[in-house]
């Protein structure tokens, strides 16, 4: 039988199988994917084959080959990754700039690792209703210019007043999506203002902290409606919501390919003298020189050299 994972416990993963019926199941021994040491061989959104068991359970025998997959460094020191979600259509990263604020390194992070995977980034910036003085506004107007310009797409949204999820609410048809950020940022309350019969379980900012407390504990996936006339219909795509995460550790991607996974400075370095350019501190450098005219951000620049030390492995867990 063949089914798609829709969620996972840690131990336990719902399948969703092509006759419609779910099955608890386990997986089959200790396979690990192409030889990615993991902590979860099985992903949200892959496609497996099972098989039935005596008492009613099911047993993962294989994944299908995956078309993409979001992965990174792992909080247990003892594995090398953790796969977010596999088979994805695209990505809505939640950030928010108070209550908490979302770095942009963590930012930056996340769309190289997609960029590496060619999977679509979407970023949605959350609680602009708390940004109430035009400090905050005018912040917000140069993040989203800076992303906008690199070539990613904003949306401007308020899980407290609506504003915004109706635009959210278009781009899930068809798709499927991975809802990701930091936690705290609202993922799970914009969920419930799309589609409230979910009811995902929610908590308040740490006001000590100003940090997100965890109320996703594990990933799920959800069945998107079709809008038609403002009532629901058939399943038309799929969200995905998973834990807040603190760090975006990026994994698999060496040294000379991080430059690849920045739009900007990929477009910049074929200007530089050396083909095998580090834009660290070589002669003849056009991804330096375009950080010195501004014409790449300075945020953007740091984040690219923080990847490149990424080889001290308890960074940004």
């Amino acid at each position: 039988m063949h089914g798609l994972v829709i969620r996972n416990t840690g131990s336990w993963y719902s399948v969703l199988a092509d006759d419609g019926t779910t099955w608890d199941a386990k997986v089959k021994g200790n396979f690990r994917i192409r030889g990615i040491r993991s902590t979860n061989p099985v992903a949200i959104g892959d496609r497996v084959e099972f098989i039935e068991q005596p008492d009613g359970s099911a047993l993962i025998s294989a994944i299908e080959d995956r078309k993409n997959y979001v992965i990174r460094k792992a909080t247990n020191l003892s594995k090398q990754s953790h796969i977010i979600a596999a088979n994805v259509d695209q990505c809505f990263l939640i950030v928010t700039l108070r209550q908490p604020e979302t770095a942009l390194t963590f930012i930056d992070r996340f769309l190289a690792s997609a960029e590496a995977y060619r999977i679509p980034v979407v970023l949605v910036f959350n609680k602009i209703d708390l940004l109430t003085d035009d400090e905050d506004r005018q912040l917000l107007t140069d993040i989203c210019y800076l992303y906008d310009n690199i070539g990613y797409e904003c949306c401007c949204v308020s899980a407290e007043t609506g504003e915004g999820l109706e635009q959210l609410r278009q781009k899930l048809a068809n798709n499927i999506t991975l809802l990701s950020g930091n936690s705290g940022v609202g993922k799970s309350t914009l969920i419930n203002r799309l589609f409230p019969h979910l009811n995902l379980r929610t908590a308040e900012v740490s006001d000590t902290y100003n940090t997100g407390r965890h109320t996703t504990t594990f990933s799920e996936m959800y069945p998107v409606p079709e809008l038609v006339d403002s009532s629901r219909s058939t399943a038309s795509g799929y969200i995905i919501d998973t834990p807040g995460i603190k760090g975006f550790g990026t994994f698999d991607i060496e040294p000379e390919e991080v430059g690849h996974y920045f739009k900007e400075i990929f477009r910049y370095s074929a200007d530089c003298r050396f083909n095998n350019c580090t834009h660290t501190h070589e002669p003849g450098c056009a991804v330096i020189a375009a950080v010195e005219n501004h014409d790449i951000s300075e945020s953007r620049y740091h984040s690219y050299l923080s990847m490149l030390g990424d080889k001290d492995e308890d960074r940004y867990r």
